[in-house]
């Protein structure tokens, strides 16, 4: 596994993100044949060649949604009400869902990359960045965005375009 090259990934990314998001849209409509089959396949060939610890580019330019579980658990790390840990730490977006309040999230230690809270992050965090989680048709939308940010997802998609000629 070779950490993430950036210069390599934003200049991949802008040569191929249209015909990617034409493919994305394509087939969030009509997916191809066996792509829910092929999805988890694709997705452990991506793992052993992204490295995320050498990213963290999720944590540093995007921010989970924070759900009631989320708060509860995590407040309880802190030992603070769910409430006080609201306040700290989050704010509500256009969609009135909690977010972080800064960006890079402030859990991540920049110096390593790693998560102060991995054992109880936001399940949003947890399923990130949701490669084979549900029906291709499920998630299409998630990594149109996904794409931009992170280098996993869109090895995913490139890897799905050439094994189904897309």
């Amino acid at each position: 596994m070779l950490p993430v090259n950036f210069r390599l990934f934003k200049k991949k990314l802008s040569e191929n993100r249209s015909a990617f998001r034409r493919f994305l849209n394509k087939t969030e409509k009509v997916p191809p044949r066996g792509i829910d089959n092929l999805t988890p396949v694709m997705a452990r060939e991506v793992w052993q060649e992204v490295d995320c610890l050498s990213c963290a580019n999720c944590c540093k330019k995007m921010t989970p949604t924070f759900t009631p579980a989320d708060l509860k658990r995590i407040s309880r790390h802190f030992n603070q009400t769910p409430d006080e840990f609201r306040k700290q730490w989050l704010r509500k977006d256009r969609n009135n869902d909690l977010i972080n309040k800064t960006e890079p999230c402030q859990f991540l230690n920049l110096q390593n990359n790693k998560c102060s809270i991995y054992e109880v992050r936001p399940a949003d965090c947890a399923g990130f960045p949701h490669l084979s989680k549900r029906k291709w048709t499920d998630y299409a939308y998630i990594h149109k965005q996904n794409i931009d940010y992170c280098p996993a997802t869109y090895k995913m998609v490139e890897k799905i375009i050439a094994r189904t000629n897309g």
